[in-house]
């Protein structure tokens, strides 16, 4: 069976096509999860028993026989049965060739969903569900998947943002969408009188996840380390981060250094530093950062960084590789 996009998969449970087998795989663990109730959901919306047709068994608690027994049992009181099948990656041989026996000929009044953080498409179990199952893969989201995400997730909440603290938002929390979506869930709760997130709200309130491995890039370059600066970029860009918006939290912390620099070069208290430069983490290591910093070089970096801002929008090459050489370039 060919391979379903979660949108395929949303369009068929809402037309009502409810199928046999289901196998849900991938690290986005949040939005797995939903797609496993919504098949749920729909395969027992009339059964009046719903706590008597469901069942989940992770396999490595639980023997592979009772969790086949179980999908070959007949429902109560209901169409189907829905069963959930955790952990089968690691079954011994004999412990496969029963789930296969069974997914060769599944149970017709039976919905079973295997899922799984990640799938070795070399074994023989697995080339079998991608085979017979309606099969999605839940990959982490990019940036843009995650604010398209997020405005969706924000009207089911009925408050309003702009684009740039939508933007923000996904740049500070990263690709994780359990996490974002709590994020959203406690901004929208902070504006409930007003209903709208302002930026101002998200310096105050949203996690920093993905901010903090920026700084510590940031970090690293002004160190001059190379290979610690070349190791988190690798980290942040796998993590999903767009190399756009990276580049631009990485000019944002080069700006907010020289803006530090300048105003402790004037005697200005710490707390003042922090009120205008608008630092609310990790304050004494911006500090620290910023007194290791060199002037000079912070007004060449952002230069540079500007230089490779606009041949990363306007050049054929790879982001990834103008991001390097960036970076690259700056731990000189």
């Amino acid at each position: 069976m060919s391979l379903l996009s979660r949108q395929d998969l949303h369009r068929a449970l809402k037309q009502g096509t409810i199928l046999p087998l289901y196998l849900l795989f991938g690290e986005e663990s949040y939005l797995r999860d939903l797609a496993a109730h919504a098949i749920t959901d729909a395969s027992l919306k009339d059964s009046p028993l719903r706590e008597f047709n469901e069942s989940s068994f992770s396999l490595t608690t639980t023997d592979v026989q009772q969790a086949i027994a179980v999908s070959c049992q007949l429902p109560m009181m209901s169409a189907r049965r829905v069963v959930e099948i955790r952990d089968f990656g690691r079954l011994r041989e004999a412990d496969e060739e029963a789930l296969m026996r069974y997914v060769t000929r599944p149970a017709e009044t039976s919905v079973v969903i295997f899922v799984a953080d990640d799938l070795d498409k070399r074994r023989k179990l697995s080339k079998m569900l991608m085979d017979v199952c309606a099969s999605v893969e839940f990959a982490p989201l990019k940036d843009e998947e995650l604010a398209d995400w997020a405005k969706r997730r924000l009207r089911d909440l009925k408050v309003q943002t702009d684009e740039r603290t939508l933007h923000q938002i996904v740049a500070l929390v990263g690709s994780d969408v359990r996490t974002l979506s709590n994020e959203l869930e406690k901004l929208a709760t902070a504006v409930l009188d007003t209903g709208f997130i302002t930026m101002e709200m998200v310096d105050a309130l949203v996690g920093r996840s993905r901010e903090l491995s920026n700084f510590e890039l940031t970090d690293h370059l002004v160190a001059r380390n190379r290979k610690r600066a070349l190791q988190t970029l690798r980290r942040l860009l796998d993590d999903g981060a767009e190399p756009v918006m990276l580049i631009g939290l990485i000019a944002s912390n080069y700006h907010r250094l020289a803006l530090a620099k300048e105003l402790m070069s004037k005697g200005a208290p710490n707390n003042e530093v922090y009120r205008q430069v608008g630092i609310f983490g990790r304050r004494e290591e911006f500090l620290a950062t910023a007194r290791r910093s060199d002037a000079y070089q912070l007004a060449r970096s952002i230069e540079r960084i500007a230089a490779a801002d606009l041949a990363i929008k306007t050049s054929q090459a790879t982001p990834r590789l103008q991001l390097e050489i960036l970076i690259c370039e700056l731990s000189r």
